[in-house]
């Protein structure tokens, strides 16, 4: 995934340490790569670190002084190195994206039959997503022009940041999948993916950009380039999983959602517990909505050891996501011994970290173990963004089950999608089974969307449907 922040004011200082602290704001969307570039005059300064086993702001913060300028943009990213310095026929510019280009085999190709291209190498033989995304932007005559051409092109999602010596483009993606939000200051502009950003560093939201819109901000003001389209499909995993509980999107505050999305559980669940629980992070928020709908208590029989493990976005292999889904959590046996205990949790992906979980639960004491999940089952992998590496739909815990309940790889998926027939019954009993839990029920798909409160049409619920907008 990733995320990015950006600055423009009338102060050096300010910019630099508002740029940190704003781009340090988005850690929990990427765990690989950061970057921070700042532009004075002409001058462009960048610093990019690897941030895997080490907090971003520990990286950073002896570069402070060396960026100057009164504009910046930076980046959390999970794969490439951003943010890229490009000198090109519009100018010298750097440039930041989120999002993911599924058809960059193609555009690479196509760029290679101009015999006008070539790209830098990256780890593993791969293509840097933000130097296609340039390449694109780079064939036509002007940056809307570009930006407006690369969406159109890239199949996908691609929101991104660009700084120019003359102020800042602010791009959210064709389909406005990932949030782009501009905020005011006493000393001038931001831009952010998540507006929990704004808060501490003095900043207002000023205004949302629609789906493949494009801003042109300055230190005076900021003004619209491309206008919005009419179709959004925002991305739903931001309120259930991946966004930070403090922001809003579209007006909708993450948090909010979250005990929303528990207490819907909570309306269709007669289950008998001495607590609901919460598996950290995201999975809290769930779980006191439902507690607080079933008027039962909420306890802790985990907690998160946040000194050294700090929130990971998905680690780049199963081995280490395991490892560190068992390293940053702690049981408290006294809490866990002889007793009934609901768990929330944001969704069941592969299902091996959460099996973990509940064995060491047994282990301590548990005499009933019940999982409920605040969205629906996955069935496919995400065409849209950068959730993980996984190339396989196979891997998901649904997948995985199917196969063995069909005996086959060949079955109607259909059948399984749908929340009344035999078959999803079926497949979630052989889930809870197989995991050891005394019961598993998911979230039905329009309990989740009204929970939100966003119309069906405008949000992507591929994942769960196989469709972009289904649902009410």
């Amino acid at each position: 995934m990733g995320g990015f922040f950006g600055v423009i004011t009338n102060d050096s200082e300010v910019c630099a340490t508002r740029l940190f602290y704003g781009t340090d704001y988005h850690c929990h969307l990427g765990i690989r790569r950061g970057g921070l570039v700042t532009v004075s005059g002409s001058m462009f300064t960048r610093v990019i670190h690897d941030i895997t086993n080490t907090q971003f702001r520990s990286k950073f913060d002896s570069d402070l002084d060396k960026l100057n300028g009164q504009a910046g943009i930076g980046v959390i990213s999970d794969y490439e190195d951003q943010p890229l310095i490009i000198g090109s026929h519009l100018g010298t510019y750097a440039i930041v994206t989120v999002g993911a280009i599924k058809n960059d085999v193609e555009l690479t190709q196509r760029a290679f039959n101009k015999r006008l291209t070539h790209f830098s190498e990256m780890s593993g033989n791969e293509l840097n997503a933000t130097e296609l995304t340039a390449t694109l932007i780079n064939e036509e005559e002007s940056f809307e022009a570009g930006i407006r051409a690369a969406q159109e092109k890239i199949e996908g999602s691609m929101s991104m940041l660009i700084l120019t010596p003359k102020g800042i483009y602010a791009v959210r993606d064709r389909l406005g999948r990932t949030p782009v939000v501009i905020g005011k200051g006493e000393s001038g502009y931001a831009v952010t993916m998540e507006t929990c950003a704004f808060y501490n560093l003095g900043y207002e939201v000023e205004k949302e950009l629609g789906p493949g819109e494009v801003v042109f901000i300055t230190k005076d003001g900021y003004e619209q380039r491309v206008a919005p389209g009419d179709k959004m499909q925002i991305c739903t995993f931001l309120w259930i999983y991946y966004g930070y509980p403090a922001s809003d999107y579209e007006g909708i505050n993450v948090e909010r959602s979250r005990y929303r999305c528990g207490a819907a559980l909570a309306a269709r669940d007669n289950v008998e517990v001495d607590f609901a629980a919460g598996i950290p992070d995201s999975g809290v928020a769930h779980a006191l909505g439902y507690a607080q709908k079933k008027k039962i208590s909420y306890s802790r029989p985990f907690v998160k050891y946040t000194p050294t493990w700090a929130r990971s976005f998905l680690p780049p292999n199963q081995a280490a996501r395991e490892l560190v889904a068992k390293m940053k959590l702690i049981p408290v046996k006294k809490l866990t011994e002889g007793k009934k205990i609901l768990f929330c949790d944001d969704s069941l992906v592969r299902g091996t970290q959460l099996k973990d979980t509940l064995q060491r639960l047994y282990a301590y004491g548990a005499e009933e173990i019940h999982m409920r999940l605040a969205c629906p089952p996955l069935f496919f992998g995400c065409n849209y963004l950068n959730f993980s590496r996984s190339k396989s739909e196979m891997d998901l815990a649904t997948r995985k089950a199917i196969v063995t309940m069909e005996g086959s790889d060949k079955y109607n998926i259909e059948e399984y999608v749908n929340e009344e027939s035999d078959k999803h019954h079926a497949m979630i009993e052989y889930i809870r089974s197989g995991m050891g839990l005394t019961s598993l029920a998911f979230q039905r798909l329009n309990d989740m969307i009204e929970a939100i409160d966003i119309p069906g049409g405008n949000m992507c619920t591929y994942c769960w449907t196989g469709c972009t907008g289904c649902g009410k």
